[in-house]
Order: C-alpha cells, then structure tokens, then sequence
C-alpha cells in the first residue's frame, strides 16, 4: 500500500480517484483516469477494497491466512492498474498511487470523495468478493458523492477517431446546469476539442403543440444566458449549440454517438426533471458508450 497526501495537499492539488476490481471494464476506467490526470497535472489515486460483503456465508469470520491472501490478491489488482494506468504513454510526470482498503467499497469512495477532483468507476464489475464496480455501487456513488463521477463503459473513448470528438453537455435552466457547464468547458479546453452543448426542451417526444414556437424562442433565450461567458474564458473552445424539442434522454443518446465524453447535472428541472440522478441518468449512464461525468450542485 501506499500513503495518503496530506490533506493540505489534496486541497492544493486534489487526486483523481478510480476503483478497480480486477474487471476488464475497471482497467478501462483506470487507463481513462490516468489520461485525465495528466491533462489537469492531478495525482491519480487507484484503490481497490476487499472487505467481504455483510451476509456472506453464517457467521464466516477470516482468518489471518484468509486476510493475508485477500491484500495479497488486492494488491495484484491494483498492481494490473497501475500497469494499464501507464502503458498508455500519455501519464508521464503523474504521480500514481495505490492502496488496498477493508472498509466496504461505497463508504470508503463516499469519504475520498471530499478531498478527490474526481472519482472514476467502471460501468459494472467482477461481482463475487468485490461486489463490482459498478452497478449498485456506482448509482450509490453518483447519487452521494462530493465531487464529480466519471462513469466509464467498454468504450473508454480513446482511440484515434474518439479523441478528436467534442465533449457533450446536457443543459437545462436549473442551478445545476453552472458546474456541469464549468467542468465540460474545461474539459473541452484540456482536451483541445470543442463542445457541444444540447438543451432538449420537451417531454412529448418532438409532438409540435399550439404554442410551441413563443416557448422555443424563450427556451433558445434562456439556453444563450446559460453559455453567456463561457465564450470569453475558453476562447480555444468552439461551441456548438444544439435546442432541440425532444425527449432529454433520447436526444442525449443520440448526440453522444458524436462525443468522446458526456457531461450532466447530478438533477434538473423541467424537460430534464430527475437528470440525474432519477429514471433519466439511470437511462443515460446504462445507455450511452462514452464516458459519462456526473456534477453535483456545488
């Protein structure tokens, strides 16, 4: 295992989390993580638990062998990430550390949650011992944690054709929509690609109703106040708007064939009522193939 910074130092400069579990897909998430610590000169922190889920076998109580071969074989997976993490070639100068924790997965990502940039998970997991990542664990912890989630498929979007694509943002009118706009700005700025940024303003799926054109005008109004500003701090980023009158989650599917990565509000308000976390992001984050990061109101 490796030691923690100090907590002045995760102020300074806070780490980006992943947790693996020896799955194919968290090594995906791994690699994805490393490549976005380096793109904001972040430590990359790679964790894996190996506490027993509660209700496994009566009674079962480990022995010092048992916990001996459960760090052991814990620390072969982190190891395996850490390897992934930098056969990339792009995390030169990052500085990557490991650590094997018994405390139950969720708990123990919920409270490196408050001093981490980001934490990254797989789309699901092996299941068994380490309960996988993800699945419950990564609804829990989009739904609970401190900082930004990246959720990550099969497709870690980073191959040649991917990474020229723009970041995607989902935009609503609801506070929210400020900090999920602010990373996707940011990340689109790193990642020296464009943004796309999609307001879908309708529940009935595309049906034009009496009166739609006078709230497509106010909703294009309040769509440019959203952007407004963002313009003048990331001139290296162009941005293409998308309004759409459409289903959030149908519209956001479909865009996000054209994006490396999406980018949503952890909950919304009006066309994007339950954006995340509700049916909408349960629908996005088991959906879509690219990356996905979760932003959380504050």
């Amino acid at each position: 295992m490796t030691e923690h910074s100090d907590s002045t130092t995760r102020q300074l400069n806070p780490p980006i989390v992943v947790a693996v579990d020896g799955s194919a897909i968290s090594y995906q998430a791994a690699a994805w993580a490393a490549v976005d610590a380096s793109l904001h000169g972040s430590p990359l922190r790679i964790v894996t638990s190996v506490a027993v889920p509660s209700g496994f076998g009566p009674g079962a109580v480990l022995t010092d062998s048992d916990l001996q071969w459960l760090f052991t074989d814990g620390e072969r997976v982190v190891a395996e990430a850490s390897r992934v993490a930098r056969a990339g070639g792009a995390v030169e100068g990052v500085v990557i550390t490991t650590e094997v924790t018994l405390e139950p997965i969720v708990s123990y990502l919920l409270a490196q949650s408050r001093d981490a940039r980001m934490m990254v998970l797989g789309s699901r997991g092996l299941g068994a011992l380490r309960q996988g990542l993800l699945g419950s664990v990564s609804t829990a912890v989009t739904r609970h944690a401190h900082c930004p989630v990246a959720v990550i498929q099969a497709n870690a979007a980073a191959d040649p054709v991917s990474v020229v694509k723009p970041v995607l943002v989902g935009v609503d009118g609801s506070p929210n929509s400020v900090p999920a706009l602010e990373l996707a700005f940011e990340e689109a700025s790193f990642r020296k690609v464009g943004l796309t940024a999609l307001h879908a303003w309708s529940d009935v799926g595309g049906i034009p109703l009496p009166g739609w054109d006078v709230v497509r005008e106010q909703e294009d109004e309040e769509f440019a106040q959203r952007l407004a500003g963002f313009g003048e701090r990331y001139p290296d980023v162009p941005v293409r708007r998308i309004l759409v009158m459409d289903r959030p989650v149908r519209a956001l599917l479909d865009e996000s064939e054209n994006a490396q990565l999406l980018v949503v509000g952890s909950h919304g308000r009006g066309g994007f009522t339950g954006m995340l976390l509700g049916s909408t992001s349960a629908a996005v984050l088991h959906s879509v193939d690219c990356p996905t990061i979760v932003v959380r109101e504050g």
